[in-house]
């Protein structure tokens, strides 16, 4: 505030020493160069506390953030990622992977589009072990080391969101295009005639002789007007601004080496050449406007600029897929390093090939509650059957029944995320977990489509049909089924559910499978070894229903579903 009280005063100190020096004459021209002089310190060191402010701000906004997140206020107020959400994908919506309240928006600390698709791809698909044990150790790294807090510190702090525009896709397929045809001999040649148009105008004005500018107007009119779609390609194909471009730069300055792109060298390289793109983006900004048409025909302007976005792409366009692979990693990696450092408890899961399909999991919780229960379920197709099958070791398949609210689909959906967190590189909610390499699959909700013609009960054999198939693919399959068939009726409904998880069984494959339903629950036994069942239950007393969410050996003996309808006041 005081500064800019300063700028004011000096600039009405400016203004009336240049009345007394040039209009009045009282003074000499002399008098000015103090306070003007002073005004421009006062400009440049405005915008200097302008911009530590705004830095400070958004660094204040990073710790609130994580604040945020520790004390559970994080839900609604990250990018949730909506545009990565697919419901034909085999999780993802099941397992609130995407959306508000999500676990992208639990983990994105992205400032570009690059770290968020980046993300996406690991919360979507499970990588490799080795891929997997590298990252942690990345993550670990950048958890750990001051030099780590300090880089998500410096990126937090980067740019002006609001005006910020980059889309990776157009810009790395700009990059890659074939040439234009506007650089090199086409690009000196626009060069000469500018200076030529600029010479013809001077003489203009000079000797009165307009008819050499005129010529070259209408030369340079026609240029544009025939080279305008080229022209037009090269200018507004690269997806990007001034501030995207730039954000785009700092992040990638501050990659720590080793990089894993082609070389430090040109990743150190592109920060200057992305921050040259970004200027070259500021004059291509103005091409549409009144001046830039006027420019056009006076100076070829849009077919200077064109030339000279052709050569920043004939030098650099090569780079630019391997720049953005960097960013979308580091950004993915410094989200998961700020996770980590969030969760000091949460440890990094074990997973390693194997013979046969595990999942070993011990004091499992959900990472998007605050607080959860926590349960330990043991999966292994190598397990001791009979073991399983007496409720006493791991098994092939777990039948979770219980009443209604008691629990079971947050354990579907705890076993699952965990086994998303553990195959993308991040810390499990867990004591520890254990597992190979699993495709996950589930059916925890479907809906009917009136549009489609689908009924729920068909919308939900088409997703068990896409679960079942994924037992074709490399990886064995990881699947969790909620009431399964619940849309038809108890005779159907066992007998379908037995045939299909008996085929489940021939599979690679591993799963829990919750229900209501006891009779599906004595599936167990007609199923033979490797399937155990255990349940959770509730306490009923009064009008008051208590759940311990804790998993229990066995089938549930009892349900609550008429004491809570009587709860609520129906007259059963």
């Amino acid at each position: 505030m005081r500064l800019a009280l300063a700028k004011l005063l000096l600039a009405f100190a400016v203004l009336a020493l240049a009345w007394l020096a040039f209009i009045s004459h009282v003074l000499s021209p002399e008098w000015l160069w103090p306070p003007g002089v002073l005004l421009v310190a006062a400009f440049l060191g405005h915008d200097r506390v302008l911009n530590d402010r705004a830095r400070a701000q958004r660094l204040v906004a990073f710790y609130e953030r994580g604040l945020a997140r520790l004390e559970h206020r994080w839900m609604g107020h990250g990018a949730a990622g909506e545009r990565f959400r697919d419901p034909a994908h085999p999780y993802t919506d099941d397992l609130d992977i995407f959306g508000s309240g999500s676990v992208f928006e639990l983990l994105c600390t992205a400032r570009t589009p690059m770290g968020e698709e980046c993300l996406a791809a690991w919360l979507r698909a499970p990588a490799p072990p080795a891929e997997i044990r590298r990252r942690q150790q990345q993550v670990g790294a950048l958890r750990d080391s001051r030099a780590g807090l300090d880089l998500r510190q410096d990126i937090a702090t980067l740019g002006d969101e609001l005006k910020l525009k980059l889309d990776p896709a157009r810009l790395r397929a700009w990059a890659a295009a074939p040439s234009s045809g506007l650089g090199g001999g086409a690009r000196a040649a626009y060069a000469a005639l500018t200076v030529v148009s600029l010479a013809s105008l001077g003489y203009a004005f000079a000797a009165g002789q307009w008819a050499p500018f005129v010529v070259l107007v209408i030369v340079q009119a026609g240029l544009v007007y025939g080279q305008g779609r080229r022209a037009g390609g090269v200018l507004s194909g690269f997806g990007a601004n001034r501030e995207g471009l730039n954000l785009f730069a700092g992040v990638l300055a501050r990659i720590p080496a080793p990089r894993p792109a082609p070389s430090a060298a040109s990743a150190t390289n592109g920060e200057a050449a992305l921050r040259r793109l970004a200027r070259l983006a500021d004059w291509i900004d103005a091409a549409d406007s009144l001046l830039g048409h006027i420019l056009d025909v006076t100076v070829a302007y849009s077919l200077n600029l064109a030339g000279a976005a052709e050569a920043w792409r004939r030098r650099w366009g090569a780079e630019v897929g391997a720049w953005l692979d960097q960013v979308g990693e580091f950004e993915a990696l410094l989200a998961l390093a700020s996770y980590a450092f969030e969760r000091p408890g949460d440890p990094f899961p074990e997973v390693a090939e194997a013979p046969a399909p595990a999942y070993r999991g011990e004091a499992l919780g959900h990472p998007l509650l605050a607080d959860p229960v926590r349960n330990s379920v043991s999966l292994d197709a190598a397990g001791d059957a009979a073991d399983a099958s007496a409720g006493g070791g791991a098994a092939r398949l777990w039948m979770v029944s219980g009443s209604n609210m008691s629990g079971k689909s947050t354990l579907l959906r705890t076993v699952g995320v965990n086994a998303v967190l553990a195959q993308m590189g991040a810390p499990v909610r867990a004591r520890s977990l254990r597992l190979t390499p699993l495709a996950v699959g589930t059916r925890l909700r479907t809906q009917d489509s009136l549009q489609q013609g689908r009924s729920g009960f068909y919308a939900e054999i088409l997703r068990l049909r896409q679960v079942f198939d994924l037992t074709q693919g490399p990886l064995p399959v990881l699947y969790l089924f909620d009431e399964l068939l619940e849309g038809t009726n108890s005779h159907d409904r066992v007998r379908g559910a037995g045939a299909l998880l008996e085929a489940f069984l021939r599979r690679p494959a591993l799963g829990l499978v919750t229900t209501h339903d006891l009779a599906l629950a004595a599936l167990a036994g007609e199923l033979g070894a490797g399937v155990r069942n255990v349940h959770f239950e509730d306490q009923i007393t009064g009008n008051d229903v208590r759940f311990d969410h804790q998993l229990r050996d066995g089938v549930v003996t009892k349900s609550n579903a008429l004491a809570l309808m009587r709860i609520v006041g129906l007259e059963v």
